[in-house]
């Protein structure tokens, strides 16, 4: 412990030869699209608009970063995330209307509302997981569906329109777009949390090996619990940008994020078994999804005119999901007869 703390900076960051494949993969999208799709992809305009899009996304994973360290996971966060958009969405057009509350009161009590949505599913998620024992895809998959119940019952079926979040999620700071910034105070925030707390070592320590940390003095139960409250709560950020982007709140928004998000942590190196997993790369493989997305649609609008690019993403998606876990599959088993041989 005491060599780790003497290292310098450079030495303590998160770059290893997977965070060096996922720079190159970068690198290649973006200047492959940058050649097919001369004066359109590589644009300041295209630029601004990937910047605001990315963090819808990015923020929920990572949510599926920090359940997954564990060995678990978290297939209800678009749920947490929609259900809490619509909280907030209900008090804003419930509270702040003509002759409510003023938006300085209401849109305040909006986001708690949303954050408090969120803790209270992640720590029902915890629940299930830590103190009932449920496997964890198994109790998210379940409760997801059941956030999303809970929206269509608090909408009865429409989206609920507002637009009191729009300078979140149109606004900019200093140039830099708001969603933007909160995605780089979450960045931080899970950078120390996961490297210099007690809570993160107690975290890759459960992923790890689940028995030497029970043995070590870990509260297994307790870690779980955070793990998922810290879920939820993300969930909640994500559910505020959900609103503030799409000026509205609807139970099924994001459908799709869930594939995405589990794409996006596989490809940034994050293990499904748990124990390893870094922010660097969770970071690098959003960046590198955003560049192909954004790519595809370009290209497909290009060559056939239409919104096919829509469908044909997903496939990719799914595809590059398959790949990257067939791929790390092999490369585990490459060192594990390397060390065997050692």
């Amino acid at each position: 412990m005491e060599q780790a703390s003497t290292q310098p900076w450079y030495r303590r960051l998160s770059f290893d030869s997977h965070t060096a494949r996922l720079m190159i993969i970068i690198v290649i999208i973006f200047v492959a699209f940058s050649l097919l799709l001369p004066g359109k992809f590589f644009t300041v305009r295209n630029m601004q608009s990937m910047a605001v899009q990315f963090p819808e996304f990015g923020i929920l994973a990572f949510a599926m970063l920090i359940t997954m360290l564990t060995g678990g996971i978290d297939l209800s966060v678009v749920g947490i995330a929609n259900l809490a958009a619509l909280t907030a969405a209900t008090i804003l057009t419930g509270l702040g209307g003509e002759g409510g509350m003023s938006a300085s009161i209401v849109i305040p009590l909006a986001m708690l509302a949303a954050l408090a949505v969120g803790s209270v599913c992640g720590i029902f998620n915890g629940l299930l997981v830590a103190r009932i024992g449920i496997t964890p895809i198994l109790a998210t998959l379940g409760t997801g569906s059941l956030y999303t119940g809970l929206g269509y019952v608090v909408t009865g079926g429409p989206a609920i329109t507002t637009t009191q979040f729009a300078f979140l999620g149109n606004g900019s700071l200093l140039g830099v777009p708001i969603p933007v910034i909160i995605f780089i105070v979450l960045t931080i925030f899970f950078a120390i949390l996961l490297n210099r707390t007690t809570f993160g070592f107690n975290v890759y320590m459960l992923g790890t090996n689940p028995v030497a940390a029970r043995f070590s003095g870990i509260n297994i139960d307790r870690v779980i619990l955070r793990t998922y409250w810290l879920a939820g709560v993300v969930g909640g950020i994500a559910g505020i940008i959900f609103l503030a982007r799409a000026n509205s709140a609807k139970p099924d928004y994001g459908s799709s994020f869930i594939l995405l998000t589990v794409l996006i942590a596989i490809l940034g190196g994050v293990s499904y078994t748990g124990g390893f997993g870094t922010v660097t790369g969770l970071v690098l493989a959003i960046l590198s999804i955003q560049f192909l997305s954004t790519g595809l649609n370009m290209l497909m609008l290009e060559l056939s005119g239409s919104s096919a690019a829509i469908f044909f993403r997903q496939f990719a998606w799914g595809a590059l999901l398959l790949l990257v876990m067939v791929i790390n599959y092999y490369i585990e088993e490459r060192k594990k007869r390397r060390i065997s041989r050692q």
